[in-house]
């Protein structure tokens, strides 16, 4: 059985639902302090917060756990800079506290969400996994803490794991039974959708000036079945002896912001308004990911890559639930 952290959030339970439709039977802990109890459709469900070793524990002991998908975190970037202990806490300690537990019990392959944001500000495109990690904010070091606690665990303690580096997860399940549901949003796709749907006035560009075709900021997005799709090969690739390692999950093309407001309007049909900001701080021209090793290795093959099929998804769901 294969226990999902998190697994009522955003890609916890996309993943959840295709390990699911594979066959695997999945047991959920979460505490939903950010997840969604109507996201849990598939496998066991366990209200349960990492921070308590014991309720980490008493999971063990109840299910006949073989791996972990470790999605447990917080991820808002601009929190991370005001709430650096609650990162730190939740997204280290807490980790280790799952990690004394696995080697407990004797689990030892894990899958880890990890983030693009341990890279920091690009000295290269397309980014590849051998960049330099020099992350700007808390969540990036707090990612970047346990992507080194799992090489050293895995020196030590025989643990396989895989680190799997995001860039911008986006849109939702093709037919429409979960999607993105953050409060607070943050992320564009749903935040332009929004305006769609009337929901917000307008949405703001931040940055009009940057080193791009249309000066706007230009990002890498993946579909959030995709980055379900590599979870389970990487999980395969465990099974099967792989060594543990660590693989971005990105498109490989960056879309601005301009591109996804101007998709957006054409999917929905609607008038976005969009008013131009000052750019923010901290916001690099241009942030793109190389996922070739992610190809080479696991088999991975993104199947919904094109902006438009990922804005469809995404309003499918976004005008129905959210």
């Amino acid at each position: 059985m294969i226990l999902i952290t998190g697994g009522a959030g955003y890609i916890g339970s996309h993943t959840n639902k295709q390990l699911n439709q594979k066959g695997y039977s999945t047991v959920i802990l979460d505490n939903l302090v950010y997840g969604h109890m109507s996201a849990v459709k598939w496998g066991s469900f366990v209200l349960a917060d990492l921070s308590d070793i014991e309720q980490i524990r008493l999971v063990f002991n109840k299910f006949k756990i073989t791996s972990v998908i470790h999605f447990a975190a917080y991820a808002y970037v601009g929190e991370s800079v005001q709430q650096p202990e609650k990162y730190y806490f939740n997204n280290v300690v807490n980790t280790l506290n799952l990690l004394k537990v696995m080697q407990e019990f004797d689990v030892n392959k894990i899958i880890f969400s990890s983030t693009c944001a341990t890279y920091g500000d690009p000295v290269e495109i397309p980014i590849t996994e051998s960049h330099i990690q020099n992350p700007i904010n808390p969540y990036g070091k707090s990612k970047l803490i346990i992507e080194n606690a799992l090489s050293d665990y895995s020196k030590a303690y025989n643990l396989k794991y895989v680190a799997l580096r995001y860039f911008n997860a986006a849109g939702a399940d093709i037919n429409a039974e979960i999607g993105e549901d953050h409060d607070p949003e943050t992320h564009l796709i749903p935040l332009v959708l929004d305006a769609a749907k009337g929901k917000r006035e307008s949405i703001k560009i931040f940055g009009t000036d940057y080193d791009t075709d249309d000066g706007t900021a230009v990002r890498d997005y993946i579909h959030v079945s995709d980055l379900a799709d590599a979870h389970i090969l990487a999980l395969e690739y465990l099974e099967s002896g792989g060594d543990s390692d660590v693989f971005n999950l990105g498109n490989g093309n960056g879309y601005s912001v301009k591109d996804v407001i101007e998709t957006a309007r054409k999917v929905t049909e609607k008038d976005i308004v969009a008013i131009e900001e000052e750019r923010r701080p901290g916001d690099p021209d241009k942030l793109i990911g190389s996922s070739m090793k992610a190809k080479k290795i696991l088999g991975w093959e993104p199947k919904y890559h094109q902006l438009e099929i990922i804005i469809k998804s995404a309003w499918k769901w976004h005008k129905d639930n959210r």
